[in-house]
């Protein structure tokens, strides 16, 4: 069978050519005999292909030496409670919340501490960042926490807020590699890979050192506390082995293709195809203000609960899959990771043209 567009929002489209790299190395990874599945992470062999995966992220996000790297388990929704645990040291912190994901890390932190909500695009079914230049930051935060790129609503922090010299925390789960960052503008930024980097089950931190300390709160696990993977270069316990060696391709793969300057305009050039259409379109519409929008997910309606079920089943048909909005908000999302090649967005946009003809 032919290989679909795959639109999901994660587990997201990996390379083809990782994927069929992998392939070729399952059975036996550079004559070893056996698969990277089922190689001891304590062997010479895999502490190249962990070590080697970390210099190409620092070199592909040109990440300071005062900085770790990271590469730990329990997704996102684990460092949720992780950066609390280890940063909340005055028991205050706040929060930025422009979707679902920022909603549940806020709630998770309230846990450990005050957590102060202290902007919120709630009031629009999270549909805009909200203006994060002059805000109520409290004088005794430990840091400032942020989802740069909401993956459900399809919006993006173009501008990062004034923390007023604040530690910055940012979740870049869905936009993490997909432009340049200024790494030192952060505190912490971390990023569960299935979007766009990887297959479930790694989260990536990139930490700035100073924040890595034995003074962390009462009761955090010791599996739970930065300092005991960043001593162990992330060997502490048995790592996403298998994951992380994807990783590494990808990273390579981005490297191949002329790092992340090239990805940025490859994405804005994909987007564009996009957003074009549904900024003249007479049938769907994109749900997201014009200057908030995010280059990696792009939901869009067309006003009919009927009509948007009948778009989802006929796109599935034709060869396009996972274009179903998350549950909480309904419509489509098209989610358009590095990985996805701009023939699919094109493919899609030729597709909904012709379905807006039979249904106009």
């Amino acid at each position: 069978m032919a290989r679909v567009y795959n639109f999901s929002a994660g587990p997201a489209v990996l390379p083809e050519e990782v994927l069929k790299e992998a392939a070729e190395e399952m059975l036996d990874y550079k004559g070893t005999g056996m698969s990277v599945m089922e190689m001891s992470h304590r062997s010479k062999d895999y502490e190249t292909i962990i070590k080697e995966a970390e210099a190409d992220l620092r070199e592909l996000m040109n990440i300071p030496d005062n900085y770790k790297v990271l590469f730990l388990q329990g997704g996102a929704h684990q460092q949720f409670a992780m950066v609390p645990m280890n940063l909340m040291k005055n028991k205050v912190a706040d929060y930025i919340v422009t979707g679902q994901w920022a909603k549940r890390a806020f709630a998770e932190a309230s846990l450990f501490g005050k957590a102060n909500k202290i902007a919120t695009s709630e009031d629009e079914t999270f549909s805009y960042i909200p203006d994060c230049s002059d805000l109520p930051i409290s004088e005794d935060a430990d840091y400032v926490y942020i989802c740069e790129n909401n993956t459900i609503y399809g919006t993006k922090f173009k501008t990062l807020p004034n923390t007023k010299g604040k530690v910055l925390v940012s979740d870049m789960s869905s936009c993490i590699l997909s432009e340049p960052v200024d790494v030192t503008k952060y505190g912490i930024i971390y990023a569960g890979v299935q979007k766009n980097i990887g297959p479930a089950g790694v989260v990536i931190v990139i930490i700035r050192e100073d924040l890595i300390t034995e003074d962390v709160l009462p009761g955090t696990p010791t599996m739970l506390r930065y300092k005991t993977h960043a001593d162990n270069d992330s060997l502490y316990n048995t790592p996403p082995a298998y994951g992380i060696y994807i990783c590494g391709k990808v990273f390579k793969w981005l490297k191949k293709m002329g790092g992340l300057e090239v990805m940025k305009e490859r994405n804005e050039k994909k987007a564009k195809v996009l957003y074009d259409f549904l900024d003249e379109s007479k049938l769907f519409k994109g749900t997201v203000r014009k200057e908030d929008r995010s280059l990696m997910n792009v939901p869009f309606v067309t006003g009919s609960d009927e009509l948007d079920a009948k778009f989802i089943k006929e796109s599935k048909a034709a060869g396009f899959e996972n274009l179903k909005g998350h549950r909480s908000v309904g419509g489509m999302r098209a989610s358009i990771y590095n990985a996805m090649p701009i023939e699919g967005v094109e493919k899609l946009v030729e597709f909904m043209k012709k379905f807006e003809e039979e249904n106009a």
